[in-house]
């Protein structure tokens, strides 16, 4: 376990509902259910959040509370950026997506030279910009971030001059590239995606496999051709939003879609993935109890946070 480091990130300024801060705290509340000494078994890093944003309302409508979100972003990318310098395996526990991104960011700085792959497990594609975003939250833009994409084609906003100069600091964290190449994503169980994004999918060739895919050819199979498109990258992360799970069970999370992953889907493909020797992050986002009965959906989020855990350690 030396070598893992659990890094806690509470921040929820870019969903769209309040509660994701709360995520983690309803992980380890699972985790005492289930009698777990999981949590004892790591020391964890609290990497700054900037919530008070949410006091001060938002000045950026097709990029809501980008300021914010800014230094959330940095604040992600130097811990990971020092953890893996250290050769060290985050596992990341978040609460809204958009910080993935400083995952990435940091994952890259500490190897610029490698090229990293991302395995995104998730019900949206979450490559929105401030330009196409319908809704404006910055959980469905990471992917967009880390690509430095604008996707002016598909553009339907006008964001504000102070919008755009966010924006584009926020893409130059780590430093003024692309930190992936959208070819090197690969998606599993996304359903749910706006027009300006499967634009971007089509463009790039971006590989979905839809949750019909993982039943036909069952799991084994789906990690083996997943691993295999990315086979020419030297660093793999993983992403799993829970809102991945089928909205009969993802009721505590702030955008739940039919036709997802069971519980033991998620697990077993968690599971599968982490064993390549080339995943260097795991990390888990999106679990909000407020709008949860029971800690459901923790208690779903803990199961598979703790048997990926287990397979990292015993193939580690």
């Amino acid at each position: 376990m030396r070598d893992i480091k659990l890094v806690e990130v509470r921040s929820e300024i870019a969903a769209g509902t309040r509660g994701a801060s709360l995520g983690i705290d309803a992980l380890k509340i699972a985790s005492l259910d289930k009698k777990s000494n999981f949590f004892t078994q790591f020391d964890p890093i609290n990497v700054q959040d900037a919530n008070n944003y949410l006091w001060k309302g938002n000045k950026f409508p097709n990029a809501k509370y980008i300021d914010g979100v800014y230094q959330v972003l940095k604040n992600v990318y130097s811990t990971v950026e020092s953890l893996r310098m250290e050769k060290k395996f985050p596992i990341i526990l978040a609460g809204d997506h958009s910080t993935a991104a400083g995952t990435i960011m940091g994952i890259k700085a500490a190897e610029p030279k490698k090229r990293l792959g991302v395995i995104w497990i998730d019900a949206h594609a979450d490559l929105h910009t401030p330009y196409t975003t319908p809704s404006g939250n910055m959980h469905g833009m990471p992917l967009a971030m880390v690509c430095q994409l604008d996707n002016l084609e598909c553009k339907v906003n006008e964001p504000t001059e102070d919008t755009i100069t966010y924006w584009e600091k926020i893409k130059t964290i780590g430093g003024d590239f692309p930190k992936i190449l959208p070819s090197d994503i690969v998606f599993i169980s996304v359903r749910d995606t706006e027009e300006p994004e499967n634009f971007l999918i089509n463009k790039y060739g971006i590989k979905n496999f839809k949750t019909s895919e993982v039943r036909t050819k069952g799991i084994t199979q789906i990690a083996k051709e997943t691993l295999e498109i990315l086979k020419d990258c030297d660093q793999v992360y993983i992403s799993f939003d829970v809102d991945s799970l089928d909205s009969s069970i993802s009721m505590g999370t702030g955008t739940p879609v039919p036709n997802g992953l069971t519980v033991e889907e998620a697990i077993q493909l968690n599971a599968e993935l982490i064993k390549d020797k080339r995943v260097c992050c795991w990390e888990i986002v999106e679990v909000n109890p407020t709008l949860d009965s029971e800690n459901t959906m923790a208690e779903a989020a803990f199961e598979v946070l703790e048997i990926t855990t287990n397979s990292l350690v015993e193939n580690f």
